[in-house]
């Protein structure tokens, strides 16, 4: 018995954690997003080649960043993960990377989404991309 009882107590000390600091990656809203995209139109266009991003307002936290990684279409909400929501932490399209214009600067892979430089806690927030036929694609969560 004084066995099973020290096996539960070092079972219950091991479970309890001493990090306080909680990942918060909870900023970004799940809002509803139903985008389409047609490369055959303009504004679209850049997206036949690999590394070429689009900006698409009105969707999303912050809008959408669809990204050409070379073997399809990555589509990620262009707000920062790693902030509230504020007119900074939209993120801008530089080059292959995405760009928040907050203070602290922070910048994300569109082919990874994962973030540049320093270790965040949160990568970007990532739409499903569906191919709907010749040159056409829908963008949904």
């Amino acid at each position: 018995m004084k066995q099973f009882l020290a096996l539960l107590s070092l079972l219950i000390l091991t479970a309890c954690s001493n990090n306080d600091n909680l990942n918060n990656c909870n900023y970004l809203l799940d809002l509803g997003v139903n985008a389409s995209v047609n490369l055959n139109l303009p504004q679209y266009s850049q997206l036949q080649f690999t590394s070429n991003s689009v900006y698409i307002a009105n969707q999303g936290n912050g809008g959408i960043i669809v990204t050409n990684v070379g073997s399809g279409l990555r589509a990620w909400d262009a707000a920062d993960p790693n902030h509230t929501p504020s007119a900074c932490s939209v993120m801008q399209i530089v080059g292959a990377n995405a760009k928040c214009g907050c203070a602290d600067a922070n910048e994300y892979s569109l082919f990874t989404g994962g973030s540049l430089g320093v270790q965040l806690p949160c990568g970007l927030k990532e739409y499903r991309v569906t191919s709907t036929g010749s040159n056409t694609y829908s963008i949904t969560n």
